[in-house]
């Protein structure tokens, strides 16, 4: 079955959970070359349009790892019945050994592919603890030959790139021995391109020249604190409220309804990274002392380097401390895991190290996972990414449902849909416009749709999309069953000609836009000294931890973990427990529809202009707030104590 399609003919594991995936039943296609098995769709997709500019040096070592297929179709159904409330098997968790045994490859299947590595020379050849993948180090020389394939150099680009290493990948489809072929989902740590980062600050990606005549608009403390005038109208009008500083623990806590009674305690929450940052903790400290917030304590604090920690830089470095912070803020009581995957491993670096990084909170002690939420602050490619990243991703998201693990994803920064988020195992985060008033009150939450138009030469000029949830219909996922008859046909409809009603993205959000986006704590450390500053960000790289910060809040003193909320979620529709985020429309107060932001803030002064629902703004790809279900808020926001106990009911 081809990944691009989905068939209207659902399988025996949709049947039970609702869900397809094209092309995880197989991606080995006939191969001209005997004894060979192409591995179908397994190039990086930038390799389709950029240029390349060498092969990459036969001398260099990487480390390579063949991920193996686990039965899928059992697990699956397993993960589902686990994952749903009034199943018989509802939190029946296995234990990562007991999932390995049960669902996982065989060590037949991983004695083979350690045979084959090693007779082509690979060297440091192992499988994980439970049989995820077989690791393996050598010679680009020995990986072209191996896998029949060339390793180029690419020339990179802002948005594909591979941070401090030269960009590569596979030029030619992998090729495996025809017999390892049905033990094989797909072979990682041959591209290198960067993961993106769901983060944002409240500047413009337009280039200018700046006004040394500009005016100075302060920035607000809470929505709505100071307003001004500008000139030309935009939108309009010529008043306008600025742009929020960034809005601190206490406004979060009491928009969200967070309490020093459900803290998350006992509660283990891990936080996935790409390297490590330095002096994190610390950090955390001055950042809980200026918040008000209680110090945290340095027993529930703990790093897990798969690498060597902050040695070749974090890229990272600004997504940790959002993630460690905000997740602090709604779970002070929790332990906090931070997993860094290997920077400092060319071979690993990008989805690989974060693969890892995940695969090490699923295989723990192997009688537990080592946390019961994960949160994932990361997106790899939109939904044209190879199809063995699809399977490689699924296959471990099902083994996170099937042992308990909550998987939170940032849904994305702009209009769209990105994975892992819209694998239906994940519990996809979207982003919400929120105005927090002076005494911490929800003024109005919105879907994060906000288009900027910037001043120049006393014109306002239009640039479209500044920022978005990512979401909306897939193209690779039936509709879960724990969505049917809750999103509307309309959000549902499959892309293109295709038959079937599909996945549709987020399930939840959060706060997300940089314009009213979060004040987070920063150390800048240099020779001479060390500094604290707060800086605001913005994308739904705040809204995914924050959300997981909630449930592992709501996870305190409640006999088993929550694991996938996902049919929880659905099943809250319209309750209580979540706020409904709605549209703004023109009867809303014009004081919540957009605001204006100076040039020393945001490096041009412009204005922005919230809930933007149209296909005139550029970027904008059909994306709706709506009451209800929508796919910008999903089923809506967390609404404090009554989330919490809402899980927990249904927990």
């Amino acid at each position: 079955m081809s990944k691009r399609k989905l068939a209207c003919a659902i399988s025996a594991v949709a049947l039970t959970s609702g869900l397809t995936l094209a092309g995880a039943t197989g991606v080995a296609a006939a191969s001209p070359h005997p004894g060979l098995s192409v591995l179908s769709e397994s190039t990086a997709p930038f390799t389709a349009h950029s240029r390349a500019i060498g092969d990459v040096a036969g001398s260099q070592k990487l480390t390579i790892q063949v991920w193996l297929k686990p039965r899928l179709a059992a697990a699956q159904s397993y993960a589902t019945a686990v994952s749903t409330p009034g199943n018989r098997l509802y939190h029946h968790y296995l234990s990562p050994d007991a999932y390995a045994t049960r669902f996982g490859a065989t060590v037949k299947a991983a004695t083979a592919v350690e045979k084959w590595l090693r007779g082509q020379g690979f060297t440091g050849v192992h499988a994980s603890g439970q049989r995820a993948y077989v690791r393996a180090t050598g010679t680009v020389s020995a990986i072209d030959a191996a896998l029949h394939t060339t390793l180029k150099l690419y020339a990179g680009s802002t948005s594909v790139n591979a941070g401090p290493y030269q960009l590569r990948a596979n030029s030619t489809p992998v090729k495996v021995p025809a017999a390892l072929a049905p033990s094989v989902l797909g072979v990682t740590g041959l591209d290198n391109a960067a993961p993106i980062n769901p983060i944002i600050r409240p500047k413009t990606s337009i280039s200018g020249s700046a006004n040394s005549k500009a005016p100075h608009f302060p920035c607000s403390e809470y929505y709505g604190q100071h307003s001004v005038t500008v000139k030309p109208k935009v939108y309009g009008r010529t008043s306008f409220p600025t742009a929020v500083c960034g809005y601190d623990a206490r406004q979060f806590r009491a928009a969200y309804g967070a309490n020093f009674t459900n803290t998350g305690k006992g509660q283990t929450i891990a936080l996935i990274e790409l390297g490590l940052t330095q002096e994190m903790f610390q950090t955390l400290q001055d950042y809980a002392s200026h918040n008000d917030m209680p110090a945290p304590s340095p027993e529930r604090y703990e790093e897990l380097s798969l690498g060597q920690g902050t040695t070749c830089g974090d890229d990272f470095y600004i997504e940790e401390q959002i993630d460690v912070e905000i997740s602090y803020d709604m779970a002070p009581g929790a332990n906090q895991l931070v997993v860094g995957g290997d920077s400092c491993n060319d071979g690993d670096y990008g989805l690989q190290g974060l693969f890892d990084a995940d695969i090490a909170v699923l295989g723990g002690n192997g009688i537990h996972p080592l946390a019961t939420a994960a949160s994932n602050s990361w997106e790899g490619y939109d939904e044209s990414q190879p199809a063995f990243l699809d399977n490689i991703e699924n296959s471990y998201l099902i083994r996170a449902a099937a042992e308990g693990v909550g998987m939170y994803f940032s849904s994305g920064d702009g209009s769209g849909v990105e994975t892992p988020s819209s694998d239906p195992d994940a519990i996809a985060v979207g982003g919400t416009t929120l105005g927090i008033g002076a005494t911490g009150n929800r003024l109005f939450e919105t879907g994060w749709s906000t288009e900027a138009s910037v001043l120049s030469d006393n014109q306002w000029l239009n640039f479209g999309e500044q920022g978005a949830a990512g979401g909306g219909p897939s193209l690779l996922w039936a509709q879960p069953r724990y969505q049917k008859g809750k999103v509307p046909r309309s959000l549902s409809v499959a892309p293109g000609n295709r038959g079937g009603l599909v996945r549709s993205v987020p399930d939840i959000s959060a706060d997300a836009d940089p314009y009213t986006g979060m004040a987070v704590g920063i150390l800048n450390i240099t020779t001479k000294k060390t500094t604290y500053v707060q800086e605001t960000y913005g994308g739904t790289s705040v809204a995914s931890p924050l959300v997981a910060g909630m449930v592992t809040a709501a996870q305190q003193g409640h006999k088993s973990a929550f694991g996938d909320i996902d049919p929880i979620l659905y099943r809250l529709l319209g309750t209580a427990a979540v706020n409904d985020t709605l549209p703004l429309t023109s009867a809303s107060p014009v004081l919540y529809r957009a605001i204006v932001c100076d040039q020393y803030t945001c490096g041009l002064e412009l204005a922005a202009e919230f809930d933007v629902q149209s296909y005139s703004m550029l970027g904008y790809t059909g994306q709706v707030t709506l009451k209800g279900y929508d796919n910008m808020t999903g089923v809506g926001t967390p609404n404090g104590q009554d989330f919490i106990a809402a899980l927990r009911r249904l927990g």
